[in-house]
């Protein structure tokens, strides 16, 4: 397309009318031809279409499209230019997508378009990548579900083998690696002109691990780094003027940027040649933030990894990615001139108006009749309980709302074992995965499991057990078992015996509480003044470090404990995603020996039906086969843990604490979470 501007310059030339040589050069100089494109983004949504809290049966102004779609709307009018991208994560997380996937369950269709697309199909998406929660319910399932997206979806390193999808050769991407839109822009003349965007998109290998049952034999990955040097290349050569690389993936480490395998591989794609623009997401966290102060080469005034335009919104809509980029036409080319990129907040609850932005009604009339199915599913008995069960105190203390997962994994595995297995003892690992989250700027001190004692409907069971996760079974080594545990022991800050200063307990920067699995069916104690094992990836810091002491397990009356228990085969129940992903000790895939079909959330709610039946209600009541070392010291000890600020946290902890726990009225949290001192120089009391 010519520039009527730029037109008239080379006629003026041509007759003689352009001086040139002279002072006044910049006078007569035509005005550069500069565009300014925004790219905004969503990622980690995790069907939180509504800004709703189905847990709590409330709307939440924090969470939900509904509210991310009002600012994306403001943030695009800004603008001449924009366009809308998804990272992924988008089907699976929240008891809508539950609910969906459940009718596929029960009749293998979605019956219709999907509510994700009902409500996104209203904002015109470019373009959608697709996350590792993408495959959890199959690839029967994604294909309906993407049918009805009204936009491209790209991933670059999904590769089909031998069993794949109609069409599908072994070696073919599964699907489109790249797409690249000639996109009509406005410059800052007023004309018209046109920009090529590349966009190409990733997800990180675990997947063949994280879902191995839905994709072994289908499917292979490459590694995300591997893909994309692949294909920008060809990006480039078929004439992208920018592009942007959309990885399902965090940011990873400037020490080892080259590892092909690497789940958070943002920090490598930076330095990939030909990539302009990364919107990435995964880890829930927020880029440019201060959770990533000292990042090398990162620039979070700008927004830059590496001098490369960088954003991640967080997760369930609660913030919006916003890059905006600066071009000029040089030499018949479009040249990135100037970057930045920030993530914008839907919500702030320090603001005198914490609600930044209100719902919109648009989003919330498209899913008006799955926002209804949802409350009708989440709502059905599964029985009754005869206790509370809060996370208050999970990472503290043995806890009931970890207790009853465990309970449940154990009566469902030993139900289904072979007469082979039958000998073998059989033990559970289960994390909290409502802890509060108070390991980076998205922390909520609200998110905690919440259940009372009495009638128990599904939605209670998806509070306990947040995730669509599968029944796995592997065997191992009390050996295991005990580097198992260290690796969860990661969990905890060394504390000084001897020291006065204020000391925290908890490891929330390099430790997700996702990853603190509590071993039941053994009982041992966790010693905090020593160095940790492992770090939040089970990887080796001092092999001669022991958290991890008396660990026993009880046969016929007999404790068993030291060398004997450390050769002894034991069971262990737990999920697919710990399992196969190889990080703990005694997990990946040589030490599987039972995948069952059921998800852990259905093997809870059946346990909670089969106890309400034989004994009136379930007992979840913690069993207290952990706890922490004494410490033996003189030093009057300041050790500080956070936890939720309500009156229902303080009643429960008043009630169930085991050891001495004070609450610091004279300190406070920049989260709004509750400080507590625990005194772990006095010895447990069971109650």
């Amino acid at each position: 397309m010519f520039n009527k501007k730029v037109l008239a310059v080379v006629i003026a030339s041509t007759l003689g009318l352009v001086a040139c040589g002279s002072d006044n050069d910049n006078d007569n100089d035509v005005a550069a031809i500069q565009v300014d494109l925004r790219i905004l983004e969503t990622s980690d949504l995790h069907t939180n279409i509504m800004d709703y809290d189905y847990y709590k049966t409330k709307y939440d102004p924090s969470i939900g499209l509904a509210r991310t779609a009002s600012l994306i709307k403001q943030r695009g009018a800004e603008v001449s230019n924009f366009v809308l991208v998804d990272n992924g994560d988008l089907l699976q997380g929240s008891p809508m997508g539950d609910y969906v996937a459940d009718n596929f369950k029960r009749d293998n269709t979605i019956g219709g378009t999907h509510p994700a697309y009902k409500a996104m199909n209203t904002l015109g998406y470019s373009v959608g990548n697709l996350g590792n929660h993408e495959f959890n319910y199959g690839l029967d399932f994604l294909s309906e579900a993407i049918a009805g997206a009204n936009f491209p979806y790209i991933n670059a390193n999904v590769l089909c083998e031998a069993d794949c999808w109609e069409g599908k050769e072994k070696g073919d991407n599964l699907f489109t690696p790249y797409i690249i839109e000639e996109k009509t822009v406005i410059d800052s003349n007023g004309d018209q002109q046109t920009v090529k965007i590349g966009y190409i998109g990733f997800v990180p290998p675990q997947i063949l691990l994280w879902d191995k049952q839905n994709l072994s034999g289908k499917v292979s990955v490459m590694g995300i780094i591997e893909a994309a040097e692949k294909f920008v290349p060809l990006m480039k050569a078929e004439g992208a003027d920018v592009i942007v690389a959309i990885p399902h993936s965090g940011v990873g480490t400037p020490s080892n940027p080259t590892d092909v395998n690497d789940e958070n591989a943002t920090y490598a794609l930076s330095l990939v040649e030909g990539i302009d623009v990364i919107t990435f997401g995964h880890s829930h966290s927020v880029f440019p933030s201060a959770t990533f102060e000292g990042l090398e080469n990162a620039d979070l005034e700008k927004g830059t990894i590496n001098g490369v335009a960088a954003v991640m919104p967080g997760r369930w809509g609660d913030n919006l990615g916003i890059v905006d980029l600066k071009l000029e036409m040089k030499d018949g080319a479009w040249v990135i001139i100037d970057r930045t990129a920030k993530a914008a907040p839907i919500y702030d609850k320090n603001a005198d108006e914490p609600e930044l932005v209100s719902a919109d009604i648009g989003i919330r009339d498209a899913v008006a009749i799955e926002h209804q199915g949802t409350l009708n599913y989440v709502n059905q008995p599964i029985g009754k309980a005869s206790a509370d069960m809060y996370s208050f105190l999970t990472l503290v203390q043995d806890d009931p709302s970890v207790q009853i997962v465990s309970d449940a994994q154990i009566a469902k595995v030993k139900a289904n074992l072979t007469d082979a297995l039958k000998d073998i003892p059989v033990l559970s690992a289960a994390a909290p995965f409502k802890a509060g989250g108070r390991h980076s700027t998205t922390a909520d001190a609200d998110s905690y499991v919440q259940v009372p004692a009495g009638d128990l409907t599904y939605k209670n069971a998806a509070d306990l057990y947040l995730y669509p996760n599968t029944m796995v079974v592997v065997k191992v080594t009390g050996a295991e078992v005990k580097d198992w545990l260290e690796c969860s022991a990661n969990q905890f800050n060394q504390i000084s015996a001897t020291s006065t200063e204020p000391q925290y307990l908890i490891n929330w920067d390099t430790h997700r509480t996702y990853n603190f699995d509590v071993i039941d069916g053994v009982t041992y104690k966790i010693d905090v003044t020593q160095p940790t094992k492992f770090d939040g990836d089970c990887k080796l810091l001092d092999a001669d470090a022991n958290r991890i002491v008396g660990l026993a397990y009880t046969e016929d009356g007999i404790s068993i404990t030291g060398d004997e228990f450390a050769t002894k085969e034991f069971i262990i129940a737990t999920n697919n995603y710990r399992a196969f992903g190889g990080k703990f000790a005694g997990t990946g895939s040589d030490y599987v020996i039972m995948e069952l079909p059921d998800s852990n959330r259905e093997a809870l709610a059946q346990y909670i039906t089969d106890e309400t039946a034989e004994h009136g209600q379930v007992d979840p009541t913690a069993d207290y086969n952990w706890d922490f070392v004494t410490i033996n010291t003189s030093t009057e000890l300041d050790i500080r843990f956070e936890t939720q600020d309500s009156e229902l946290a303080d009643e429960f902890i008043l009630e169930n604490q085991l050891r001495p726990l004070t609450k610091r009225a004279d300190l406070t949290d920049e989260f709004g979470f509750a400080i507590y001192n625990i005194d772990l120089t006095t010895e447990a009391t069971a109650k």
